[in-house]
C-alpha cells in the first residue's frame, strides 16, 4: 500500500511538472466573419467540434479548427449554447424571443443524433422554457455487467433577460424535465455540475439590471433546490460564466454594466462553491467580462469586451493577451497528458501547448 501511494504521488507531481513546463499559446482560427459576439463552442476530442452563433448557424470541424463547415442554418434562431455527448448525440440551446431583435424561434432546445447533420426540436415536460444560455454534461461511472460504463446527465439553464429555468435529463438526453428557478434567481447564464447532485449556477438577483447584484447559486440535490452562496453588494451586476479546474477551486466572471465602475472583479472559491471571495481583475470601465477558463488551479484566462487576460497565480495578478473581442466562452480540455482549448467571441481561437 505504501509503495502504491508513493508511486501515485510521483506520477501526480510528474504530471504537474510537465504541465507547468508547457507554454500555452492562443491562435486565431479562420472562420466565417460575424459582426458581433458569438456564443459557444464544444469539442469531443482534439479534432472534432462545433460552434454556434446568433445568426442561427451551427459550424463543424473535423481537423481541430483548421477548416469549418456550416452544418445547419435556421433563420430567426439565436443559438446560445451547444454541447455534445459523443460524436453523434448533441444539443443546441437558443436564447428565445423578446430579447434580441429579429429572433422569432420559440423552441429552446434542439437535438441531433447524426453529429449535427440534422437537428430536431427537443420535447420536455414541465414549465415553459423561454430560452437557454448554457448546457453542462455529467458522466456518472458505474459497473454494467462487469464492465465500466457511464450514465449521462445533462443540465441546461437560461436565460439572459429572465426568466430563470432549468432543464434536466438523466438518460443521456432521451427525456427532459423543466423547472422554474424564479424563486432562486431571476436570470441564469451558466451551470457547472460536479456530479448529478452537486453544482453551481451563475445568476442575477433581479431581472432589472439596474437593480441586480451578481449572484451564485448552489444545489446539492440535482437542481431541485438552490441556495445563495454569493451575492455582490453593487447594482448593475450579474455573474456570467464559470470555470472549475478542480471540484474545490473555481472561478466566476462578474459582469458590470455600471459605466462608472473602473474596477472589474472575478469571484473565486476554494471549497467547492460553498464560499466565495472577490478578486480584482483589471481597472478599466470598458473591460466588461464574458468567458473564463482555467487550465489548472493557477493558470487561467478571462475574455472581456476588447481583450483577453491571463493569470498564472490563481487570479492574484493578470496580464492582457489577445483573445479577440468579446470572448464569451473558453473551453479547456484534458485527455491523458494533453491539454488543449478553444475560445469563441467575435472570432474563434485555439489553445495549444508548445
Amino acid at each position: 500500500m505504501k509503495k502504491s501511494l508513493i508511486l501515485t504521488l510521483m506520477l501526480f507531481f510528474s504530471a504537474v511538472l510537465i504541465l507547468q513546463a508547457q507554454e500555452f499559446k492562443w491562435k486565431k482560427l479562420q472562420t466565417e466573419a460575424y459582426p458581433g459576439k458569438q456564443d459557444d463552442i464544444a469539442f469531443i476530442n482534439p479534432l472534432q467540434g462545433w460552434y454556434v452563433n446568433g445568426a442561427g448557424n451551427i459550424y463543424h470541424t473535423e481537423d481541430g479548427g483548421v477548416s469549418w463547415v456550416k452544418q445547419w442554418e435556421k433563420k430567426g434562431t439565436f443559438f446560445r449554447t451547444i454541447a455534445f455527448v459523443d460524436e453523434n448525440i448533441g444539443f443546441a440551446g437558443t436564447v428565445g424571443t423578446d430579447y434580441f431583435p429579429n429572433v422569432s424561434d420559440t423552441i429552446p432546445l434542439y437535438g441531433t443524433q447524426d453529429g449535427g447533420k440534422s437537428w430536431h426540436p427537443v420535447a420536455y415536460s414541465g414549465p415553459y422554457v423561454k430560452g437557454l444560455c448554457a448546457i453542462d454534461i455529467v458522466r456518472e461511472q458505474y459497473i454494467n455487467h462487469g464492465k465500466t460504463d457511464y450514465k449521462v446527465h445533462l443540465f441546461a439553464v437560461g436565460r439572459v433577460g429572465s426568466p430563470a429555468n432549468l432543464l434536466v435529463s438523466h438518460d443521456g438526453g432521451a427525456t427532459w424535465t423543466s423547472q422554474s428557478l424564479q424563486e432562486s434567481g431571476k436570470m441564469l447564464f451558466d451551470i457547472k455540475m460536479f456530479d448529478k447532485n452537486t453544482g453551481i449556477a451563475c445568476s442575477a438577483s433581479d431581472e432589472d439590471i439596474s437593480k441586480s447584484n451578481a449572484l451564485i447559486l448552489k444545489t446539492i440535490d440535482g437542481g431541485k433546490t438552490w441556495s445563495k452562496v454569493y451575492q455582490s453588494d453593487r447594482p448593475l451586476e450579474i455573474t456570467w460564466k464559470a470555470s472549475f479546474p478542480t471540484e474545490q477551486i473555481g472561478y466566476v466572471t462578474i459582469q458590470s454594466y455600471d459605466p462608472n465602475n473602473t474596477q472589474q472583479r472575478i469571484a473565486k472559491t476554494t471549497d467547492g462553491g460553498n464560499t466565495w471571495k472577490e478578486m480584482d481583475l483589471w481597472e478599466d470601465a470598458g473591460a466588461r467580462e464574458f468567458g473564463i477558463g482555467f487550465i489548472d488551479e493557477l493558470h487561467g484566462y478571462v475574455g472581456t469586451v476588447n481583450s483577453g487576460f491571463e493569470t498564472r497565480d490563481g487570479g492574484m495578478t493578470w496580464e492582457k493577451i489577445d483573445l479577440g473581442m468579446a470572448c464569451n466562452k473558453i473551453q479547456i480540455y484534458k485527455e491523458e497528458q494533453k491539454t488543449y482549448g478553444y475560445a469563441i467571441g467575435v472570432d474563434v481561437f485555439k489553445l495549444t501547448a508548445e
